[in-house]
């Protein structure tokens, strides 16, 4: 008998689930690269674990620990990040994701804008240090330090990203970024940069 893939939707036999993934070499360009910076451990498999490490980056480049209250606001965003991801994703149900896993999610994220957005509002509310309602310049290279494990030029990406010129990523421009980059598949499009340079 095949295994299935279900995660609440259609039922797949497996070969059928990893033929399904219709992502574009861009899309998987995009996602691969996100998907290596949040492995942690590099084993090929998204776990809590790896999320817990790099909520510890986060925490590390900020300069701050999870005893504060910053750092468990932190983690709470990213460990519910990483519930929904799974809950998403993890469609043999084992406890862990493959990047294939992400990748046919990402091929039905133009039909979930509801979920895209609500993540990016999670992922702006934990950018946003300060609680001011924008991402500076700061903030963002942060962000970038922590998911890419170290420090990176972000100020032309971020330039690309400040669609108004007012030197912050309102909640909007990050919202749209961030669809455009799980969702969308314009190389030439801001959002394609939200993570850095792909």
């Amino acid at each position: 008998m095949a295994r299935v893939y279900s995660g609440g939707r259609r039922r797949l036999p497996v070969s059928e689930a990893k033929l399904s993934c219709m992502a574009t070499d861009f899309q998987r360009r995009k996602i691969s690269t996100v998907f290596g910076a949040m492995d942690a451990d590099a084993d090929g498999y998204l776990t809590e674990s790896d999320f817990r490490a790099l909520t510890a980056r986060w925490l590390d480049v900020r300069g701050t620990d999870a005893g504060t209250p910053e750092g468990e606001k932190l983690a709470t965003i990213m460990m519910g990040w990483w519930a929904t991801l799974l809950d998403a994703s993890d469609r043999d149900r084992d406890g862990k994701v493959t990047l294939d896993e992400v990748l046919s999610v990402v091929d039905e994220l133009p039909t979930m804008p509801t979920a895209v957005t609500g993540t990016a509002a999670a992922m702006f509310e934990a950018v946003d240090e300060n609680g001011d309602g924008t991402i500076s310049a700061a903030e963002y290279r942060r962000m970038i330090e922590a998911w890419s494990g170290a420090g990176v030029p972000t100020d032309e990406v971020f330039a690309l990203l400040d669609t108004d010129g007012d030197g912050r990523l309102s909640h909007d421009e990050f919202t749209g970024h961030w669809y455009e980059f799980w969702a969308g598949d314009d190389p030439a499009a801001a959002g394609s940069w939200v993570f850095g340079r792909v």
